[in-house]
């Protein structure tokens, strides 16, 4: 009869053993309040927007200035910060009151910091007064720059 009570409780030993091994993992650590947190990819933004008559090799603006004579082209660098698989950037130009000088956009898939340059020029010379260019990116205002021509 001994041996038929070993038997008859092996099951109920395999159930708890079962049991006791099928308990919840720990939850995981909290973290350090000096760890740093987790980063994610930065959102794109305008740093800074430029304004000059000449661009280097990497598009920035080499000959800085808020003041054009009608001949010049005028150049305008825009650095962005942070990344995107596609965005829209453009520069929207215009004269005195708002009459509409030129809009263009170019898409941009930065990955950190990205420069982009835009340039108006008008062979028969730019009409002396006040101007500005607005950037936008991706349709929303991301700063203006004026900038006059005078003779």
């Amino acid at each position: 009869m001994q041996r038929y009570t070993r038997v008859a409780l092996l099951p109920f030993l395999a159930l708890g053993v079962a049991i006791a091994c099928s308990k919840p993992a720990p939850p995981p650590p909290s973290p350090s309040p000096f760890a740093p947190p987790p980063t994610a990819a930065a959102a794109l933004k305008v740093a800074d927007i430029e304004l000059g008559r000449a661009v280097d090799v990497d598009k920035r603006i080499s000959d800085k200035t808020d003041s054009f004579k009608p001949a010049d082209t005028i150049y305008v660098s825009i650095t962005t910060e942070g990344s995107s698989p596609g965005a829209r950037l453009a520069a929207h130009w215009t004269y005195q009151d708002g009459q509409m000088v030129n809009h263009e956009e170019k898409s941009i898939a930065p990955t950190g910091t990205a420069v982009t340059e835009f340039h108006i020029v008008k062979p028969g010379g730019w009409p002396a007064g006040d101007y500005k260019v607005e950037v936008m990116l991706d349709g929303a205002s991301a700063g203006t720059k004026s900038f006059s021509v005078s003779k």
